[in-house]
């Protein structure tokens, strides 16, 4: 179905749709007529790239309460996990991949928060006061899972509680890190969580100056850049760290579905 009463960037195309739109929960078949989910998808978009408030949405998408509680209901139910899993594995797939991963890079990003009044912490590190985003991606830089702790949260515990997840639902056999998350104490809690799991810690080139790219820790930087192109993700707004989970796992999808058309 095509969509002629507007056009922003964020709108997704007809291809785009025709990818989405059969991963999106079918109509009830009694009650009300179902506010069209391709408006409503591109609204969420919308808000994710212009990182605009709700209710300042453009009169020309649904109103700014049935698109949030679309928002709401996809983020808790799973659904956004499942998407960005699903189009993971099609984009691994083109590049003649398994769709399962064998190897992850983690590392941890750190985003000033705005005076939401939800949990945050002081980041002493980066002078960062806010919430860390702890993220697991494969060799691609596709994400494998997240996890947002306040910032004030040690590599090593926010990187247990991102990996419970993903170490039960990917059968990892290596996972790359920097040196925050050195150490036998996590190696062997790893080890303890999926025997078949080695961690590799790739440490800074100290003896030369300036920038250097290290191996395999430049992909999960290059994801990070790709999250922060979105303004939502630039600060954080969140009250609640399940939905800060949840623009995470859109913007990556937005990246994915642009990139498979």
């Amino acid at each position: 179905m095509k969509i002629a009463q507007y056009q922003y960037e964020t709108s997704v195309s007809d291809f785009q749709w025709h990818v989405l739109s059969p991963l999106l929960p079918a109509a009830r078949r009694r009650g009300r007529p179902r506010t069209c989910l391709r408006r409503v998808l591109d609204a969420i978009f919308y808000v994710l790239k212009s990182g605009c408030p709700w209710r300042m949405l453009p009169k020309d998408f649904p109103t700014w309460k049935t698109v949030y509680h679309h928002f709401r209901c996809w983020s808790r139910s799973g659904l956004l996990e499942s998407i960005n899993a699903l189009l993971r594995q099609m984009l691994r797939r083109l590049e003649g991949k398994n769709k399962q991963p064998s190897a992850g890079i983690i590392d941890s990003q750190s985003v000033r928060s705005n005076a939401h009044g939800g949990l945050v912490g002081y980041d002493a590190g980066k002078k960062t006061k806010g919430r860390k985003r702890f993220v697991c991606v494969d060799t691609l830089g596709w994400l494998l899972g997240v996890a947002i702790t306040p910032a004030n949260t040690t590599e090593r515990c926010g990187a247990k509680e991102l990996l419970r997840p993903v170490l039960r639902s990917h059968r990892l056999k290596r996972i790359w890190a920097d040196g925050g998350f050195s150490g036998s104490e996590f190696s062997g809690w790893v080890g303890r969580l999926n025997p078949a799991t080695k961690v590799e810690i790739i440490k800074r080139i100290s003896a030369e100056p300036g920038f250097h790219v290290l191996p395999k820790r430049w992909v999960v930087e290059r994801t990070f850049a790709w999250l922060v192109q979105h303004r939502r993700l630039v600060r954080d707004y969140e009250r609640s760290l399940h939905s800060a989970s949840a623009w995470v796992f859109l913007a990556m999808i937005r990246v994915m579905i642009n990139r498979y058309s």
